[in-house]
């Protein structure tokens, strides 16, 4: 007797939350981020930083991740054929970078604002089961597990001379600094967040990030039915003294998880 062979999907929890320096000084959560699973069972995740600099750097945000997802949703060449060839994959991230930073300029022009008045970072991931693709303006983190437990960083931070120095999707040479990686192994997580929450997830001397950070946050997610339940214990989890004490940034995770 033949037995259809059941298909995992992907079980996605996502928080964006206001730092304690912001909360204190009554400014709003700088940080967007956006997601969607695709026909295929493809996954597209969206996560960016507004500059603190920048008057609207909460308006850049929001514009370059949904963008960048409404970008790739619509795009007609998400098909096996496309995931399967590493220069269209490349072509699309690129292209998606170029679509997030012209919805930006036109917003400028439209608010009569100056482009980096919108300034942000942006970070934009495209995963199957079989592989990940990943692009990067700017600091915070990609991070994926394999099947075999592997953690595996598929960006790290671009950092400026300085710590808190960093490369915005608005910059001149946004495209030239992009990092773009993809990898092609059985893929069971998906990690993206902002720079708020680096300096606890990832072990700045070697780059490599940080097992104890990541893993129970993958299982969390992976054990998660109730969607509405999990964002609130991710929110309460971003907000608890635990990492308070550590950052006062704002703060942005996604974490996916394959699922039965």
């Amino acid at each position: 007797m033949n037995t259809s062979k059941q298909i995992s999907q992907w079980r996605i929890v996502a928080a964006s939350v206001c730092g304690t320096s912001h909360i204190k000084n009554k400014q709003l959560c700088q940080d967007a981020h956006h997601w969607q699973v695709l026909p295929n069972n493809v996954l597209a995740i969206a996560a960016a930083d507004g500059a603190g600099s920048a008057s609207l750097g909460k308006v850049g945000a929001m514009i370059a991740v949904e963008t960048a997802i409404d970008h790739i949703s619509n795009c007609p060449e998400i098909t096996p054929n496309i995931l399967a060839d590493d220069n269209l994959l490349r072509a699309l991230l690129t292209d998606t970078i170029l679509a997030s930073k012209k919805a930006i300029e036109e917003e400028a022009k439209v608010s009569e604002h100056l482009p980096h008045d919108l300034a942000t970072t942006l970070i934009i991931a495209i995963a199957t089961p079989e592989i990940v693709a990943v692009a990067q303006i700017g600091d915070g983190l990609a991070v994926a597990k394999d099947s075999t437990g592997n953690l595996l960083a598929l960006t790290i931070p671009n950092n400026g001379e300085y710590i808190n120095e960093t490369t915005f999707l608005t910059s001149p040479d946004a495209l030239d600094t992009a990092q773009i990686r993809i990898v092609r192994q059985n893929i069971v997580n998906i990690g993206v967040l902002t720079d708020g929450l680096q300096m606890l997830a990832l072990n700045m001397i070697v780059g490599e990030p940080h097992k104890p950070f990541f893993f129970p946050l993958f299982e969390f997610v992976a054990n998660s039915d109730d969607k509405i339940v999990a964002k609130e214990q991710l929110v309460k989890f971003l907000c608890s003294e635990r990492i308070t004490q550590r950052t006062d940034d704002d703060l942005t995770l996604v974490i996916a998880a394959l699922g039965s």
